[in-house]
Order: C-alpha cells, then structure tokens, then sequence
C-alpha cells in the first residue's frame, strides 16, 4: 500500500497540516503522529538526563537526523518516514506489511521529498517557520493532497514555479495543461475542429452520388467485348430482355389473377428433349447399370427358434414373382419393421403363449391374406401405443397424499398436525386432446376437518361435502384440494419414546416406537436418524446402524412394523467429553423418524366417492401416507 498520510510537526508546537487518502481514517493518522512525538520526546529526554549524568557516550539523538524512518505503534503499527527542515517534521506514513514494506519505504520516501520541495518552495528556501506555513497553508495543502495522490516530475516542477502566482486554482489545474504541453501533446480545445471537419467530410462523401455520361458506358463495353466475347453475348441477350421488358405494358393490376389459373397441367410437354444427347442404340446405355443378384435359395428360408415361449420361425422371405401387386408382396413392413416380437406379450404376468405361424405376421408374406393374426401389431399403430394398451388409464384418476408432522418429548405428545392434498390426475392431452376433464365427486369422512381450501380456478364447492371439477388436461397430477386436521382428532401412525442417560462421561440412549392397529397397511422402509451431540471416537449400536461422521447422525432402517408385537428398540452408548455434573447442562440429543406408505385408504379418514351412485366419473387409486417432521426428543 502507498503512502497513507502527510504531516507537518514542528520540533516545538502542535501538528501544523495533515493530509490524508479518502480510504484512511484521520484518527489513525493521529495516532501515529502522536506516537511519534512521544517516542521523539522520550529519546529527547533519554540524553538530556545522560549528559546530565556526565555520559556522553550515548551520541547524538537519532530523531534529530536530517531524514530517517521509525515503527510506532502497538496493535496497529505504522511506519513513519521523516525529513527534518529547520526545526519542522514532514512526515509520511504507511503500513509495515511483510509482503511490500520495501516498496512502501521507497515510494513513500519518494512523496515525502516531494512535500519537502513544496515546503522549501513555498517557503522561498530552507528557512521553514511555522509563520512562513501560516502564510502560505492554502497552498501547501492543494499542493500536498496532489502529492500524496501521485504526481509525476513535470507536473511538481510546474506547480513549484506557480506557487507564488496569483491564483490558487490556477496553480492546481493549470499544471495538467503544462505538462500536456510539455510532453508534446495539444489542447482539446486546439484540435477539436479537426475531428469535426473529418466528420463532416466522411459524411458529405457518403452520401455522394456519381453519373457518368453515355460515351463513356458505351466505350466501356466495347473494350470489354474484345477482352471477353461470351461476355459481350451476354450483354446482347440482357438488352434484349431489357427491350421485351420495355414492349410489356407499363402498368399491371398487383391482384389480377395469374395466368397459371386457366393454364391447363402440362407434365410431359413440361419436359424438353434434346435429339442430340440420345445415344444411337439403346443396348449401350443399358451396359453400365448393375443388377443385384438374388441370395441363395437358403438364405431366403425362415430360422426356427426353440427357446421356450419365443418359439416360433423368424424371417424367411421368399423372392419370387407368384404376387400379384407390390402392395401383397411387402405387406407388414410398413409398421414396426415388419412385424417380429410382439410387444403387448412382454405386459402380461402369465406366460406368452407358443404361436404356430410366428411371432411377427411374416406368414402373411407367403399366404397373401390381407388381414395379419390378432398377435400381430395392426397398421397404423405405433410401437409406443402398442407398449401402452394394457397400462393406459380408463380415465380420471384421484388420490390424496397426507403429511404429519409430530414431536413426542419422551412418552408424551407435544405437537401434531396434519396436512392433506386432494391430488386429480387426467388423461393424457395426448388421449384426451382438447376435451376438458369434467365431474363431481363426494368427500366423506370429514368430521375431523379443520379448514378446507380449494383451487378455485378448477374446483368448485356445491356444498354438503359435493365439488364440481373442471381443467384442461394434463401430464402432472393437479392439487385440487387442500385441508388440515383438528390436532385432538388426529390419529398417529406410529408413537415414539425417546429415553437417554448421562452418567459421568458415558450417553446411553434408547428410542422406543410401536405402530398404530389402525394403519390402512403396514409402515415399510422406516427410516429412524438419531442426531449425536458429538462426533463419537466409541460406538455401540443394537440393532446395527448407519454412522454420518459429517453429519453427526446415526441412522437405522427398519424394514417393515408390524401391527402387533412388543415395541421395537434402538440403542446407542457412547462417550461424551463432558460430565453432567461437572458442566451442570444437559446434552440434547433429538430423533427423526421417517416413512412412506401407500393404501387404499388415507391416515384421516377421508374418501373420494362419486357424487352419484353407480356411476364411475373417476377411479380412485392408493393413497400416500408420508412423514414431515416426525420427532422425538
């Protein structure tokens, strides 16, 4: 970092003049100044009483020099350049960093120098008073805030000369058009007509246009038919199109029919024959086109495969010409490259049944029916809907996916609530196409509903626990309702305990947890995170678990919880730094529980039915049953 600050101090007295970058506080500027003077004052002092004592092997005082440098401060520690004229400290200061403190000296030894020639200058000499800086303080303080910024030799020496002069702003600002001057560089001002001047001509030429007489043309061309005679044929046929362009009537209707209207289809007078370029005999045209030969006879027969439930003959095409019309011949290969495996066997559970005549409709090829066997893929149909007729929905689907959210501390309950979406899933726009999905249905089972909330622009209420639904169709399944639960009504999937010990510097704790009879289905896939206070060096778990060093948890997956049984039980005992005894805190430790089911019916009760008996507007698929933040501590 450059030079931060300058200064004036006089030997005797109080800081004349301070200057500072926009970045550096004044206060630490202050600072080290006042150190400074202080350590100044003490080594002042030091030999005052040594030479008193009689010693004067001490020599002189080493603040007293012409120039030097000195590391003041004790948190923050500055370098302070100096130059001592006649009794008055010029002073610069800056850091002491280890990187760049020899640029730091030299540059700010640099600008200190050049305060001292403003000194000296304003001054008019060496003779440098406190009243002489008085007078010309002005200045000194423009001439000294553009030495700390950085100014070059030339610019110093032409502020210098001006320091006398009658004006001060003409002292700072005419310095910038001197050393232009100086360097060999001219005034905007002097030059800015030319810039102008440039641009006016560059635009006068632009627009320019430039006729040249007839004679000239005409001379032109003639030279250029001599240098290229297919050039000057070209000429003659653009003049003559020029001159028919010329005889065609001047004006035309823009929105006359065309002639193309009344102009009868031409297809073979559309094509021009030229005599010339047919060759004489017919047999010498033909001697360079190539026939295919035909495979060998054991090629063309079909392949039997044996493997059980692909069995079968694949391929076999005979070339002959016992078919009538192209059509018969390559029938089956417009669609799913013939035939081959029948995609719709592969959706089935039960095994695929044996087919007497192939797999693929490539019996047809020798046959010639027109109509393929059922297993066969129709024409028309692609792969992609074949694949999709046994798993396509019949039509509008809806379930409802509930989230709890619990919090036990240890056996008791503290918070519950439950959210519920209302989930409507249409049929494809590409089964459906423009159709919107219209019906009404019935939610039953709502006694322990706190607030129902509805997507307006697609549900409507008609009241008794009857909506009326109706959306454009769509990929993704659509949230039409929303609800919540009362939280004395709302029934838990799974109870939670949480038991821990702290004796000494040993943690043991145990989760305790048991399932609701009352689930739809049984929880799967229960995941139970425990987090740890600390990052534990031993570790025993009962049953096995899962340890997150980064993390600091601990987790256990268990597969399946069943209805009836004793409670299950997760143990962990670990070391601690600390002693419940000697820290007086308790260590908090917190359980996550985590789990997904599905079911035919939903955690609060609630049902879709239709609104009319009988009558099947929608199907009602598995619900979901997820957890939120389900914890014990």
């Amino acid at each position: 970092m450059a030079c931060l600050a300058l200064s004036l101090q006089p030997a005797n007295g109080s800081d004349i003049l301070l200057q500072t970058r926009e970045w550096f506080p004044p206060a630490r500027a202050l600072v080290a100044l006042s150190a400074f003077r202080q350590t100044r004052l003490a080594f002042a002092s030091g030999k005052h009483n040594a030479a008193e004592d009689g010693d004067s092997s001490l020599g002189d005082d080493p603040l007293a020099a012409s120039s030097g440098q000195l590391i003041v401060g004790v948190e923050s520690k500055y370098r302070v350049v100096y130059r001592l004229v006649n009794g008055i400290y010029v002073l610069g200061i800056t850091t002491v960093d280890q990187d760049d403190c020899i640029n730091n000296v030299f540059e700010c030894i640099s600008i200190v120098n050049q305060a001292v020639s403003v000194v000296v200058a304003a001054c008019r000499g060496v003779d440098v008073t406190p009243e002489k800086l008085h007078r010309k303080y002005a200045e000194i303080y423009m001439a000294l805030d553009i030495v700390l910024k950085g100014v070059s030799s030339i610019r110093l020496a032409a502020m210098l000369a001006s320091m006398h002069g009658e004006s001060l702003a003409k002292m700072v600002h005419s310095a910038i058009d001197t050393e232009n001057k100086i360097r060999g560089g001219d005034n905007w001002t002097n030059v800015e007509y030319i810039s102008v001047e440039h641009q006016i001509n560059v635009d006068v030429f632009s627009k320019a246009t430039f006729e040249l007489p007839p004679e000239t043309l005409a001379a032109g061309d003639e030279v250029a038919t001599t240098l290229d005679p297919m050039q000057g044929s070209s000429a003659e046929k653009d003049d003559q199109l020029q001159t028919k362009t010329e005889e065609s009537p001047a004006e035309n209707d823009p929105f006359a029919a065309s002639d193309a209207v009344n102009k009868p289809q031409e297809l073979v007078g559309g094509f021009k024959k030229d005599k010339d370029s047919l060759p004489a005999d017919v047999s010498s045209a033909l001697a360079g086109l190539e026939i295919t030969t035909l495979p060998p006879a054991a090629a063309t027969q079909p392949t039997t495969i044996g493997v059980e439930g692909f069995e079968g003959e694949y391929g076999g095409i005979e070339f002959s010409n016992e078919e009538a019309t192209l059509r018969e011949a390559f029938e089956g290969f417009d669609d799913a490259f013939g035939g081959g495996l029948d995609a719709s066997e592969f959706l089935e559970p039960s095994k695929a049944p044996k087919l007497q005549q192939g797999l693929g409709g490539l019996e047809a090829l020798q046959s010639g029916q027109s109509d393929p066997p059922a297993s066969a893929a129709s024409p028309g149909d692609k792969l992609e809907n074949i694949l999709v007729k046994k798993t396509e929905m019949k039509g509008p689907e809806m379930y409802i996916s509930e989230e709890i959210n619990a919090e036990f501390r240890e056996s008791l309950l503290a918070r519950v609530g439950l959210m519920g979406v209302v989930y409507l899933k249409t049929l494809p726009p590409k089964t459906a196409g423009d159709k919107e999905t219209e019906f009404s249905f019935r939610v039953d089972g709502t006694a322990g509903v706190k607030r129902f909330i509805m997507q307006s622009t697609r549900v409507s209420s008609l009241g008794n626990g009857l909506f009326h639904v109706r959306t454009a169709p769509s990929e993704d399944p659509l949230p039409i309702l929303k609800y919540s639960l009362l939280p004395r009504l709302t029934p838990l999937p799974l109870r939670v305990r949480l038991i821990k010990r702290h004796s000494g510097t040993l943690l043991s704790v145990m989760i305790q947890y048991a399932s609701n009879p009352e689930l739809p289905a049984p929880l799967n896939d229960v995941t139970f995170v425990l987090k740890l206070p600390v990052d534990p060096t031993l570790l025993k778990v009962s049953p096995k678990a899962m340890l997150n060093r980064s993390e600091k948890e601990l987790r256990w997956h268990v597969p399946e919880i069943p209805f009836k049984g004793p409670p299950g039980k997760l143990r962990a005992r670990m070391p601690v730094d600390s002693d419940e005894q000697d820290s007086g805190e308790e260590i908090e430790v917190v359980g996550l529980v985590q789990f997904t089911v599905q079911g035919t019916r939903s955690l609060s009760g609630l049902s879709l039915r239709p609104a009319t008996e009988g009558k099947t507007d929608f199907y009602e698929v598995n619900h979901r049953i997820s957890s939120g933040t389900y914890l014990c501590n």
